[in-house]
């Protein structure tokens, strides 16, 4: 079973997907993760490479390449990403969502930043992730259409998210 699970910044989509590989046993891949490595190869922060993916298409290129192809190869597999859904032969598409507030919360604390530097810097990534998504894609990262199943992960525990997901996928 191949599932993606999608989100804006802080809406938990990381930690979903780590409690829902462990509870049905299947890997899971975090396009965040890849994102950060290649930022990190770039010797940047998140939000530096953020801008200069604005104007590279050959990076968001090569995360729908490294995402799609590592679907391809496996039968089982969580993919988290905001725009795996797009780019991932999924069985379930999740997309998750939570407040402009407690996402911030969240990025704050895992990240030890100001509650208000975290809420500036997911408008500015937000904002430039958007532009990129539209200009390099043709995807409103707004529209929900594609997903089989959107949460707001502010009225449940991650646990409950994931037991959300996993009773789907026996219905399947």
């Amino acid at each position: 079973m191949i599932i993606t699970i999608g989100g804006l910044a802080g809406s938990g989509t990381t930690t979903t997907a780590k409690i829902l590989s462990q509870n049905l046993n299947i890997p899971f891949v975090s396009v965040g993760d890849i994102f950060r490595q290649m930022a990190n190869e770039k010797g940047m922060d998140i939000l530096e490479f953020s801008k200069l993916a604005e104007n590279n298409i050959d990076i968001d290129t090569e995360i729908d390449r490294r995402q799609s192809e590592m679907a391809k190869k496996s039968k089982n597999l969580i993919v988290e990403g905001r725009l795996s859904a797009y780019f991932v032969d999924a069985d379930i598409k999740v997309w998750m969502i939570a407040p402009l507030d407690v996402r911030a919360e969240r990025i704050s604390q895992r990240e030890s930043k100001l509650l208000e530097t975290a809420r500036k810097e997911i408008k500015i990534r937000e904002d430039s992730e958007s532009l990129r998504y539209k200009e390099i894609h043709d995807i409103d990262i707004n529209s929900l259409d594609i997903y089989d199943i959107i949460l707001n992960t502010n009225s449940f525990q991650a646990n409950s998210v994931a037991e959300i997901i996993e009773k789907v996928t026996k219905v399947i």
